[in-house]
């Protein structure tokens, strides 16, 4: 996949982003695997953890789309379980509002009495969330369960089994039917479950766990890493035509370094693929000032978003807001490009002192 970064439009000069044209904008894009689509390479997270589409005020979240389009944000991330159904509803009544150009993906998640009535469940999700988000149609739709070889219902774990076989078969009956154009899952559980099923390039997009304190699926760590080692993920995806939404790229807040949370933003968050707890990762992200003190970055968030991007296979990256300055600073740091060669090779001794020498 090229890294190509398509500079947005002077107000002199104007490039066509799906069916709108886009002028004076500051993001850039990339392209979504082998979808067509070109994505803007920073996307709007509508979830809990930042709190936005769910906890913010009616004219608020107006404003943040607006701002986003004005900005060239071109992907927004939502799903029924952020704030049961009210990031769907609160995101199409915005998107309406302001008239703006959005690609959408929204996901569903098997409960532990849906997963032998599958089909019927999926169906159902996807349905009523195109009613909340007032669409005949959404762009991208995801997986949203753990995946496992062996299945636990008591942790909504499917098997890979499960996914490969009544889960893709009814994604592809959807995208035939034209309520979905693409099927996505969520790349979290099993590290050799996650390989399998992008193996079998059933599914067109995949969300990653990609940060400072876990870059194990763009970037090689030891056997002794100390957390999950994702072994290359990205790569296998893009060798499936996949694209790539990166996700906890600020480790739910804790690369911004401080356990203290704005006011709509989740008051807790569960660590994915890094430490044991919250507090853990903010206490391991202290290993990387050195960014900031070098000036390779303004601040660790910005070094955060940088060093996503700085993964050129990685198609999007998906950032939570809680307020609309955390936007435009998301989208400020996005402009300033990918971490510099050299400071990338720096990172590979952080992340040696997190458990072995990268190989």
């Amino acid at each position: 996949m090229s890294d190509k970064r398509i500079p947005l439009v002077t107000m002199q000069r104007q490039i066509t982003v799906g069916q709108r044209d886009y002028q004076g904008r500051t993001t850039n894009y990339r392209a979504l695997g082998l979808t067509g689509i070109r994505i803007s390479e920073i996307g709007f997270g509508c979830g809990t953890i930042g709190g936005l589409m769910i906890r913010g005020s009616p004219p608020d979240r107006v404003r943040a789309v607006a701002r986003a389009s004005d900005l060239g944000i071109n992907y927004f991330d939502t799903a029924p379980m952020y704030g049961n159904g009210q990031s769907e509803t609160n995101l199409g009544s915005a998107l309406r509002e302001t008239k703006s150009h959005a690609y959408i993906g929204t996901k569903v998640f098997l409960s532990e009495s849906e997963t032998d009535g599958a089909k019927k469940a999926i169906v159902g999700s996807l349905k009523s969330s195109l009613r909340r988000l007032r669409r005949n149609h959404v762009d991208i739709f995801y997986l949203h369960n753990p995946i496992a070889r062996q299945r636990d219902l008591s942790t909504g774990t499917l098997s890979v089994e499960d996914v490969l076989g009544s889960v893709a078969e009814t994604f592809g009956e959807l995208k035939r039917e034209g309520l979905t154009r693409f099927a996505g899952f969520t790349a979290v559980g099993e590290t050799e479950a996650l390989h399998e099923v992008i193996g079998s390039r059933k599914f067109d997009v995949a969300q990653m766990v990609l940060n400072l304190l876990n870059p194990s699926a763009g970037h090689s760590v030891s056997r002794r890493f100390y957390a999950q080692d994702y072994r290359g993920l990205i790569d296998k995806a893009v060798v499936a035509g996949m694209g790539v939404v990166a996700i906890r790229v600020l480790a739910g807040g804790a690369l911004s370094q401080t356990e203290m949370r704005h006011p709509i933003a989740t008051s807790s968050v569960e660590p994915m693929g890094s430490g044991s707890t919250y507090e853990e990762d903010v206490l391991r992200s202290k290993a990387f000032e050195f960014l900031v003190r070098e000036g390779h970055a303004k601040n660790l968030p910005e070094a955060a978003i940088r060093f996503a991007m700085s993964k050129k296979e990685v198609s999007t990256i998906l950032v939570g807001y809680s307020d609309i300055g955390q936007l435009e600073e998301s989208v400020s740091s996005a402009s300033m490009g990918p971490l510099a060669p050299k400071t990338l090779e720096r990172l590979k001794t952080v992340w040696k002192e997190f458990g072995g020498d990268s190989h």
